[in-house]
């Protein structure tokens, strides 16, 4: 099993539209285990068993899809560090009924002052109604997630990795790491595995981009001084547009953010003592940094997969895409693409999917790393001690002072603002609906179900043959400025209208022939 196998694959359109075939693909090896092939033991085996893999793995078991998850580590990681959900992934969490329990473990913050850490205020009337980041230890979120997914039905398998896989017209056979030759069969594979994802190297796709240019040390550690002998440094060192703040995090705890250059070497961890040669450095003082929750070093390497399919083997999170993590999109975007890819890998492997489906997975997400992997490379600029990136800095500041400019960079951050591209229509067409008033309460309590929904406010409409895939909702009251909406899974709005006919068009569009 070599990644030499999979370097050249057919076009992800040609894939899709022989009912993802890979007999095109160069070097496969149709007849690698005769005809005693052992059977599909697994409907979607996904490799990494982190927010994104633990998504994905519950998405996938709401329409009873056989799931394994294989993640290298043994136990979870130990290390307590504060990851922040944005806007749209609190929505995604409440369409699935999970929200709840994550506050129960996060903290909200504002919903402003992410872009390149420009403190600006949060604009009003934010179309959410979650407007906050959750600040969450990530090991929580982990825990939750991989627990929900078991929950559902989920296998998870600890101490595992996948060694190489070969892949075929019915499936994926997975080799697993350790030496005893292990295989698993499975109809598709999910990389979900990390910046350095081992099946994006054997699958041979190109994760082009920029290396790191600088490195930064970034953790969360309490403090030895008051807040405001904190606020006045700050003020003095931003004047000199240095790489550096500290920020109250919640329960005594500071985030600290200072260059990484002339500290300890980046292959080991960094310590305390680097932080407070640092900011010594930067700030005169070490503030009394102490107890430290967690350190890390990062780079600014920024890089996309060139595809995000080749047959029956998928890419989602960070195996597909790379980026600092300024802005904290980079858990929020795995997230996203698990929502995205789940029911529409789901209805291929149920049979109801419309020839194109999959594709669109790639067709909407990679656009949306692109963004990403843009406007972090933007704030990374605006980060710079050069004068040409803090002119360009202190422009930016002034035009955030218009409430548009600001609204626009929070939307982009938090991914309330994304439209995937439907076609012509109007402008609500292709975005997420919010978690408007319906008669039966809040619209995401009727999402958790990961099916399609008809919210009809005519009272004339029908989901008719596809009832077993999209639920109806008939509702004068709806607090909604349409006559009629369907909303896929994933809460984005596949139509807007009032005629049936046109109705149904759009049905066979997204959820395949009707039952009857």
């Amino acid at each position: 099993m070599h990644s030499s196998q999979f370097t050249a694959g057919p076009s992800s359109n040609d894939t899709v539209q022989r009912d993802v075939s890979v007999r095109d693909v160069p070097g496969r090896r149709s007849s690698a285990y005769g005809h005693d092939r052992a059977p599909l033991m697994f409907d979607v085996i996904i490799a990494g068993c982190g927010p994104t893999g633990a998504m994905l793995a519950a998405e996938l078991r709401l329409h009873d899809v056989r799931v394994l998850v294989l993640e290298k580590e043994t136990e979870p990681v130990s290390f307590v560090r504060i990851v922040g959900l944005h806007m749209r992934s609190i929505e995604l969490m409440a369409m699935r009924g999970l929200l709840d329990r994550l506050l129960e473990h996060g903290r909200k913050r504002p919903a402003g002052g992410f872009f390149a850490a420009i403190a600006k205020p949060v604009p009003k009337g934010l179309d959410s109604a979650h407007a906050y980041l959750l600040g969450i230890p990530q090991p929580v979120i982990v825990h939750l997630l991989e627990e929900h997914a078991i929950r559902l039905g989920a296998q998870v398998r600890r101490g595992c990795a996948v060694a190489g896989f070969e892949q075929d017209d019915e499936g994926v056979t997975v080799e697993l790491a350790g030496g005893g030759g292990q295989r698993l069969r499975s109809r598709y594979l999910v990389g979900c595995d990390g910046g350095r994802s081992t099946v994006r190297k054997l699958l041979g796709v190109g994760f082009p981009g920029e290396p790191s240019r600088t490195e930064t040390l970034m953790g969360e550690m309490e403090v030895g001084v008051p807040q405001e002998e904190i606020a006045a440094r700050m003020a003095e060192v931003g004047e000199t547009g240095r790489r550096f703040w500290l920020r109250p995090f919640g329960e005594g705890a500071y985030s600290v953010l200072v260059p990484a250059a002339g500290v300890s070497d980046r292959a080991q961890p960094p310590t305390l003592e680097d932080f407070r040669q640092q900011l010594r450095t930067i700030a005169g003082t070490d503030f009394g940094v102490h107890s430290p929750r967690w350190l890390s070093r990062f780079g600014d390497a920024t890089r996309l997969a060139e595809r995000y399919r080749v047959g029956r083997v998928l890419l989602a999170g960070d195996a597909a895409h790379i980026h600092p993590p300024i802005g904290g999109q980079g858990l929020n975007l795995g997230v996203q693409d698990a929502f995205n890819l789940g029911w529409k890998l789901a209805a291929q492997i149920r049979g109801w999917a419309p020839g194109t489906l999959l594709d669109t997975y790639q067709a909407e997400r990679r656009p949306v790393a692109e963004d990403v992997l843009d406007n972090t490379r933007a704030q990374t600029e605006l980060l710079s001690t050069e004068p040409g990136p803090q002119a360009v800095r202190r422009l930016l500041t002034e035009l955030m002072d218009f409430d548009e400019v600001n609204r626009h960079l929070i939307e982009k951050i938090t991914a309330i603002g994304i439209r995937y591209d439907f076609g012509e229509g109007p402008d609500l067409l292709g975005r997420r609906l919010p978690d408007i008033d319906v008669d039966q309460g809040h619209l995401y309590g009727l999402l958790h179900r990961g099916r399609g929904l008809l919210l009809d406010r005519t009272e004339r409409l029908t989901v008719g043959g596809w009832s077993d895939r999209v639920d109806h909702l008939a509702d004068p009251t709806a607090v909604l400025d349409a006559p009629c909406v369907l909303l896929r899974p994933d809460g984005h709005v596949a139509w807007i209208g009032d005629d049936q006919q046109d109705l149904d068009a759009h049905l066979s569009r997204w959820f395949g022939k009707p039952a009857n």
